[in-house]
């Protein structure tokens, strides 16, 4: 009989809830980029800083699965939160004059906060599931997803639209004013103060992770770690995917989806000031677009309990492509609608990898598993973000020789222009490709075959 609990009477589901909320809204998000140029870094030395992020993920990502699946997924989750304090506490203390310092405590930041990310990817999902498997029915984790993506989007809503307004200088002066406080605050100071809040969050996010409980396996109580046994892990997951068809297509289909959608959210900005947005409204849009955080999880709860995961990958196809499409047109205002379409087929893809994987997996490989899926995700967004820096090299200097009078901002955004016009093309390309190959992988398999609850 399935156990009538509400999955939210768990503990470690409103921990993990929580932790979630604490370790992803972040105030400084909004302003991400120009915190970097602020301090005094170029932007090729974002890129760089960047690029560092990515390869830390990637090369971290499935090792600390397996450790999580090893040791406890506790310690991981303790590690990664006590890292996110480290990597803020990093530029909320930093001295400023000093390029070269400034430097190496981003790239130190950088470091961190990739591991911070590897680390907690797949642990904390881990957990709760295997929380939900013992205490109550885990025909209940898209409730437990919807619930949790619903409640991230209010907190990046907060968060962004705060975190934008102290970093304006003028409007901290402004609202100190209103205290009775005639101070003159300058970027300097303004523009740290979303890093404070942050590391604010990165202490309730540590806090979150002691509370949590974890019921180690008897395999983990009895497991001497050494590297080879990390290694072993590691192995037995990676084989599971290649003989499980089902698990092999959702970690193939999401990255495929994941890489490009990301790709495009990273670029928002530049995207709406080509469709003639004003940029003082960024963060206003920012804010709306977390407002479609609201629905679109319960949407996704109901396609998940109702459909097929076939349908729903056909649903999230055509909400991309439709996304894609209507991206490339870059029409003035109305623009901002398929850059809507974007996002939510972003929380459909996060909603349903986890949803499907976590049902398949079995509880000593699930943390393992899931690393799996965000190495994917991430050696797909980062390959991706690298030929299209090679496709917007091109493109510009195709734009400089072809028409020698324009400026470099016109031919900066000739690029731009033209290398979103190859995206609809390369995810038809890369679905393509994936339909034929999943379509011969699945046929005959059950793909709704769960992992016995153990």
């Amino acid at each position: 009989m399935p156990n009538t609990t509400s999955p939210f009477a768990i503990k470690n589901i409103r921990l993990f809830i929580a932790f979630r909320i604490f370790f992803n809204a972040r105030f400084y998000y909004p302003v991400f980029t120009i915190l970097f140029l602020d301090f005094g870094l170029s932007i090729e030395q974002f890129a760089l800083l960047n690029t560092v992020w990515a390869i830390t993920i990637v090369c971290a990502e499935v090792p600390s699965g397996a450790l999580a699946d090893i040791l406890g997924r506790k310690y991981l989750i303790v590690a990664t939160s006590l890292l996110m304090v480290m990597e803020m506490c990093l530029l909320a203390f930093v001295p400023l004059g000093n390029g070269t310092l400034i430097f190496w405590a981003f790239l130190l930041n950088r470091i961190l906060s990739g591991l911070a990310e590897a680390m907690a990817s797949g642990a904390d999902e881990a957990i709760a599931y295997d929380s939900l498997v013992t205490e109550g029915d885990p025909e209940n984790w898209p409730k437990v997803l919807s619930l949790q993506m619903r409640l991230r989007s209010i907190a990046s809503i907060l968060t962004m639209t705060i975190g934008a307004l102290l970093y304006d200088p003028k409007v901290v002066s402004t609202l100190l004013t209103w205290f009775g406080f005639n101070l003159e605050i300058s970027q300097q100071t303004s523009m740290r103060f979303p890093i404070y809040l942050t590391l604010v969050l990165a202490i309730f996010a540590t806090i979150t992770a002691f509370k949590m409980v974890e019921h180690k396996s008897e395999e983990q109580q009895n497991s001497n770690f050494t590297t080879l046994t990390a290694f072993k892990k590691t192995w037995e997951a990676a084989r599971w995917i290649g003989r499980t068809p089902f698990a092999l297509a959702i970690i193939l289909f999401g990255m495929c989806y994941d890489h490009i959608l990301r790709m495009i959210v990273t670029m928002t900005s530049q995207y709406f000031r080509l469709i003639d947005l004003p940029e003082a409204s960024f963060g206003i849009i920012g804010s709306g677009m977390g407002l479609l955080g609201l629905v679109a999880p319960k949407i996704a709860e109901k396609m998940a309990i109702n459909n097929s995961p076939k349908t729903n990958m056909y649903w999230v196809s055509a909400i991309t492509l439709l996304g894609l499409i209507g991206l490339t047109g870059f029409v003035p205002y109305w623009g901002i609608l398929p850059m809507g379409l974007i996002f939510v087929g972003l929380m459909f893809v996060s909603f349903f990898t986890s949803h499907y994987l976590n049902q398949i997996t079995e509880s000593h490989q699930r943390a393992t598993v899931l690393s799996f899926k965000g190495l994917a995700f991430n050696l797909g967004y980062g390959l991706i973000g690298f030929f299209f820096a090679v496709l917007i090299t091109q493109l510009r200097s195709q734009g400089a020789s072809t028409h020698p009078d324009w400026s470099q901002l016109e031919v900066e955004n000739y690029a731009f222009i033209e290398g979103i016009g190859w995206f609809p093309w390369y995810a038809v390309i890369c679905l393509a490709i994936l339909f034929l190959f999943c379509r011969h992988s699945l046929k005959g398999t059950d793909v709704h075959r769960k992992a016995p609850d153990n």
